[in-house]
């Protein structure tokens, strides 16, 4: 494993991370506690360090696995939550509706402690503003709050998730041009470039801040999906488009030449983001305890050659020569419509 710098803290950041969307929400399947407890384990036991969840997840069912597995502040772990929405009265679940958000001071705080209860830590080491708004970048009180309770100890950084669906640009941008969150969490992938560049573009300056999530395009970069696949009832891969399964087929045929002895594709996913300075760590979904092995052991693999990343570029490019209907991304996406 490798490390990254988190500059606002001093902490070392392992480049592969482990989100705990895919263990607490059933949205990956179903597993008990002592499964999960076992994978964060093993993946400590690989190098990962950091664990990045949500009071959402699970409605704190992520946050509390994390209490159990590496509670109290000298773990060796560095551990990201997120707050905004409010769950309360809602019954745990694997529903796709987003919940209503509440970015009060009184709601946020008390979100606050009741994430270190559940982590059994006095302290957080980033907290994330869950899926902000536009109307939430430009509330000077939220970001003063954030201010207040690092001041306090409460939490180490702070920085933002977008989404939940692809897109969410001028989000991300205006968020860091006037505001300059620690750290960005967003969507990035061989598949899914835009807009992740120029959201990273937009970064003041060149230290790892991006936290990137679904490197491998929900599954299609680990290279093992057929025209075949179905997913279960539930899974959060169903309310993909129709073409997102056929059409990426098409596009990880092309990316078989980054297959070499001693790296898989998904492992080449990983190498590809890693491959930006500005990207923190990486948040694959770790749903087996083979691919977990897999993962971690990424940025040890054989690095990208120059020629690998001409190629990728590419393809990139030219949309690996596939038509397909334009996306429906999510937010503000130009200028006009953020003014």
């Amino acid at each position: 494993m490798k490390y990254r710098l988190l500059r606002e803290t001093g902490q070392k950041v392992s480049e592969v991370g482990f989100g705990l969307w895919t263990l607490s929400t059933g949205w990956w399947g179903e597993y008990t506690e002592k499964q999960a407890l076992d994978f964060l384990h093993r993946a400590f036991d690989l190098g990962i360090n950091f664990f990045d969840t949500a009071d959402v997840y699970g409605y704190g069912y992520g946050e509390e696995l994390l209490g159990k597995a590496f509670g109290g502040e000298s773990s060796g772990v560095v551990v990201a939550t997120k707050v905004g929405y409010d769950f309360s009265g809602s019954s745990r679940g694997p529903g796709q509706r987003e919940l209503p958000q509440d970015f009060s001071e009184s709601f946020l705080r008390r979100a606050v402690e009741s994430s270190l209860r559940r982590l059994r830590r006095e302290t957080i080491d980033n907290l994330q503003l869950h899926n902000i708004r536009m109307e939430h970048v430009d509330d000077d009180r939220i970001w003063e709050l954030l201010d207040a309770l690092r001041r306090e100890g409460k939490i180490r950084s702070y920085g933002i998730a977008l989404g939940p669906a692809i897109g969410w640009l001028y989000e991300g941008i205006e968020a860091l041009r006037r505001r300059r969150p620690h750290v960005v969490q967003h969507i990035y992938n061989l598949l899914e470039p835009f807009p992740g560049r120029p959201l990273m573009d937009a970064a003041p300056d060149q230290n790892p801040r991006f936290l990137v999530r679904v490197p491998h395009s929900s599954g299609l970069l680990e290279g093992r999906y057929t025209a075949e696949t179905t997913f279960p009832k539930g899974d959060h891969r169903n309310h993909r488009p129709a073409h997102w399964l056929p059409n990426g087929l098409k596009k990880v045929e092309q990316l078989r030449f980054l297959e070499v002895p001693g790296r898989t594709l998904g492992q080449a996913a990983l190498q590809w983001i890693l491959c930006e300075p500005r990207i923190l760590s990486c948040l694959p979904n770790i749903y087996a305890l083979e691919q977990l092995e897999e993962f971690a052991a990424a940025p040890d693999s054989p690095p990208l050659t120059r020629s690998e990343l001409d190629r990728i570029e590419e393809l990139i490019a030219g949309n690996f020569g596939i038509e397909e209907p334009q996306e429906a991304y999510k937010g503000t996406m130009t200028w006009a419509a953020s003014a």
